[in-house]
Formats: C-alpha cells, structure tokens, sequence
C-alpha cells in the first residue's frame, strides 16, 4: 500500500544500508552499541544515517512509553537491523523488490476484480475500481495518526529529561532519567519542595526491571487477578504443531530466532522473527525475516500489516511461543491455517 510511514521508514533504512555497502565490513564486525555511541559523536561517515534519524528518530520500539529513549537519543537498535541489512545476498530478496511485486500483484488483482464486475455491471465495475482505489490509497494512511503523535511524546520526554538534569544537579535524583519514575503530582513536589522521593524511584526502577524480564504478559485480566486465557479451550495442538491466527498468507520453512528485545536482534536472510509482539520499532527486522511468529495481536496490528506488505507469512496469538520454539530450531509458518510445525 501507498503512504504507509512505516513501510516508507523501512525501505528508507534499506537505502541507507545500500549507500553504506563500501563500510560493510566495520558495519558487520562493531557491535550496534559502539556503532551508535560513534554515531551520536559524528565520528562515522556520513552513508544517510543522520537523515534517517532526523526523519524517524523518534521512533523505537514501545514507542508510545515516554520513558523509552528513541532512536534519535540511542540508534543501537538501528545499527542492528542495518547489520541485518547489510547480509542480504539474494538481490530478488532485497525489501525494495519484494514490495514492488507485492504492489503488482496488487494492482493486477485490483484490476481483475475490477473486470469481473463490470462483466456483470457497468455501474458496479466502476464502483468496484473506485472503491479498491481508495482502500489502497487510504489504508496505508492508518500508521500516520499515530507517527505524528510521536513527536508531542518526544518533546515530552525532552522536557522532563530536562527537569530530571536539574533536579539531579540538586542532589534531589540520582539520575535524570530518574523522572520517568515520578508521577506529575510528586515531580512537582520534589522540584517545589525539594521532598526527598530517592527511595520510591529506587523500589520503582527495581520493580520495573523485574517486569521486563517477565517472558509473558496475560492479554486482558479480570478484577480479581484471573488471567482470562487460562479461562478459555486451548486451541488443538500436539507435540509438533502450535496454534495460532494466521495473519499473514504463506508457507515457509526456516530457523527461528526468538527475540525479546529487538535492541540488538541479529536476524540473517530468511529467518522466523519469533517474539512476544511487535510494533512498528520492529519492523525494520522485517526486511530480512522470513516469517513471523507472536505471542499476542491482531491482524490489523502493526506488525502483520507490515508483513502483509512485504509477502512475509505471519501467524499470531499463540500462546507461548518464545517458550515452546527454541531458538535456532528449524520451523514452519503457515499463514492460511494459522500454524506453527516444530522440527522434531
């Protein structure tokens, strides 16, 4: 689809691995870290990665927290799928031509459908063109809304790092970005008041970095503390088969890299992205996956519209699949019954 951001962000970060071909080696062989540290010091050669990051920079994965630092502030994540990138061998399986013959094979089916209905009916091929026309042109507009509400985040957060500085300048944080620990009512006490809340940031920073290494998070939770998946009949399945929604159609076979943190994701061509969700900040591990696998979503999420996009078949929503497939295992994704087939 047209004017979708996160598909033009995708093939921008693709243009940025071509110009950066003749530094493939230092790109390949320097962690992501280092490379993003040199990055924010303006010691690597300009290949486009400042006018990516000055045009989606605001982006990261779970964007829509404040207290997530974006690409802009620390490009690590970048790097990586530029790595990523970077392995692609098969010219055919570059990102840009895989989206130019998804977008044909949209247009001849457009067209198709379009013939078969003024077949029937003048008026109704007319209606059937205009209508499959405008779904095209103004479904990918879905992904603007919310990349626009990226920026007010980013000035945001920019505000309140600022605040955290000087409180920390004070002696009243132990780090700037210890603000993002705070609530608005007791920020505004400590900087009006100088109220020492050192030991609640501490307990609450403890408590946040326990959480992220939960490997599930329950979908919806009843007042009472019930997991509500618990509740209902799990899907048909046996020791090689997992069950899920198929989101995006396709079969294919491949290795399967579980990922929980795309910060540092190394997936080569062709590989299963296994995770527990994505959102757009994953989507530029898209570009050399193979298939996609999560653990949650919804088949007009982010993630399976991306792969959608790019031919990548994709099956969701099931249930511990960061557990059940181990990393490197040899799997099969097929998208029109929703299926995951473990090698035994």
């Amino acid at each position: 689809m047209p004017y979708n951001v996160t598909i033009e962000m995708d093939l921008a970060l693709w243009g940025v691995a071509r110009r950066a071909e003749p530094y493939r080696a230092m790109l390949l062989s320097t962690p992501p870290p280092d490379l993003a540290a040199a990055q924010l010091a303006g010691e690597l050669p300009d290949f486009g990665m400042d006018a990516f990051l000055r045009a989606y920079g605001v982006r990261s994965a779970a964007e829509i927290d404040v207290g997530v630092a974006r690409w802009a502030e620390d490009p690590a994540p970048v790097f990586a799928a530029l790595a990523n990138c970077l392995r692609v061998a098969d010219p055919e399986q570059a990102p840009d031509r895989r989206f130019e013959r998804a977008a044909e094979r949209a247009e001849a089916m457009a067209a198709e459908l379009t013939g078969r209905a003024r077949r029937e009916q003048a008026l109704r091929g007319r209606l059937a063109g205009f209508f499959l026309r405008r779904s095209r042109e103004l479904s990918g507009l879905r992904e603007a809304g919310k990349f626009a509400g990226l920026y007010a985040l980013r000035d945001r957060r920019r505000r309140l790092l600022l605040i955290g500085a000087q409180l920390h300048a004070r002696g009243l944080l132990t780090a700037a970005d210890d603000v993002m620990f705070l609530d608005l009512p007791e920020l505004r006490t400590v900087a009006e008041t100088g109220a020492d809340l050192r030991a609640t940031v501490a307990a609450r920073r403890t408590e946040y970095e326990r959480e992220l290494r939960r490997r599930i998070v329950p979908v919806a939770l009843l007042s009472d503390g019930t997991d509500v998946e618990t509740l209902l009949p799990a899907p048909p399945s046996d020791s090689r088969t997992l069950t899920g929604m198929g989101a995006a159609s396709g079969r294919v076979t491949g290795r399967a890299r579980v990922v929980l943190d795309p910060s540092g994701a190394t997936l080569e061509p062709g590989d299963i992205l296994v995770a527990p969700t994505t959102d757009p900040g994953w989507t530029p591990l898209f570009l050399t996956a193979g298939g996609l696998v999560t653990e949650t979503g919804a088949v007009m999420a982010h993630g399976p519209t991306v792969a959608r996009e790019y031919g990548i078949p994709a099956v969701i929503c099931v249930p511990a699949a960061t557990e059940r497939i181990r990393d490197g295992q040899l799997i099969t994704v097929d998208g029109a019954t929703g299926t995951v087939t473990l090698d035994s």
